[in-house]
């Protein structure tokens, strides 16, 4: 069954190549975790001694993979290997904040990690970057939990979590953020973030906005470029009216490629409706940004060398 999930595309979502990096990249990290947690603790027997783990790295890997694709609940994975859910669950817990630490993969030499390696990025290249914000439903929290309202969405009146994507004009992606609950307005976010001070501080980048980020164009100095402001709010003249649905068509046909790279996570069930805790959002977004990043960069990778 191993054989079968690393050479089908549609079970993991990633090519047999990509997965054969993640193992070599990945296994001696969670080795030596494994290991410093072994020897972190008093212990009557030498490290090694005792049962050996049923469940392999390479196992443990796919199981993460598969339960980030398809959403595939731990018991069924248990099943799938032959183990027990606990195993699964522990499994889970330890492979996937590896894979979100390793940032979204640019090149195979070139990682980005953080929101200023992304505008350091986008500015030695001279590409233009493209910003928005994205929702994932989440459980509520339970009744009488403090801050309960945090999580409901403004636009969606739901509760979630939101993350700010940024890609390239091509729709590749660069970032995904941590997870905030979905109350914070999007301009809010990217203050938070620091993308006001990384703008003005930094080199010249053109960064594409959709409304929600009117006002960070007057505090950047113009670098966020947001979709023009209605002048004539009642009775526009004709003329006004041509010119600003061209203007908003245009800016629109410009940062369309990140809702691209936003509907490309969202194939990933993991994303499109979280179950579990929500205190584990951070971390899937950004693992599950990795490993398409890292998928898309091998097949740029591939194109170029044919």
């Amino acid at each position: 069954m191993r054989a079968a999930i690393i050479r089908s595309q549609r079970i993991t979502g990633l090519t047999p190549d990509v997965i054969a990096e993640l193992i070599t990249e990945i296994g001696p990290l969670w080795h030596e975790r494994h290991q410093a947690v072994l020897t972190s603790r008093p212990r009557r027997r030498a490290v090694g001694a005792g049962a050996k783990h049923k469940l392999v790295f390479i196992d443990r890997l796919l199981a993460t993979l598969v339960h980030l694709r398809h959403g595939a609940t731990h018991d069924v994975l248990a099943c799938w290997l032959g183990v027990d859910r606990s195993t699964i669950t522990r499994a889970i817990g330890e492979v996937r904040p590896l894979l979100a630490e390793r940032g979204c993969t640019v090149a195979p030499d070139v990682r980005l990690r953080t929101l200023a390696e992304v505008i350091d990025h986008l500015g030695a290249s001279g590409q233009t970057g493209i910003i928005d914000g994205t929702e994932i439903r989440v459980r509520r929290p339970a009744a009488g939990r403090k801050d309960r309202e945090k999580f409901i969405s403004g636009k969606n009146k739901q509760n979630a979590v939101k993350s700010m994507v940024v890609t390239d004009a091509a729709g590749r992606l660069l970032f995904c953020s941590p997870a905030e609950p979905a109350s914070c307005a999007d301009i809010t976010h990217a203050r938070k973030l620091g993308l006001v001070r990384l703008l003005a501080d930094g080199p010249a980048v053109e960064i594409l906005a959709d409304a929600g980020y009117q006002g960070l164009g007057a505090q950047t100095g113009g670098r966020v470029v947001t979709p023009p402001h209605r002048k004539y709010k009642k009775n526009p003249p004709e003329w006004y009216e041509e010119m600003y649905e061209r203007q908003r068509k245009a800016h629109s046909s410009r940062r369309i490629r990140v809702e691209h790279g936003i509907s490309h996570l969202k194939n990933w069930r993991s994303l499109a409706r979280h179950h579990g805790r929500r205190e584990h959002m951070s971390d899937i977004i950004q693992a599950v940004a990795g490993l398409l990043s890292h998928q898309q960069a091998a097949t740029m990778a591939s194109g170029t060398r044919t």
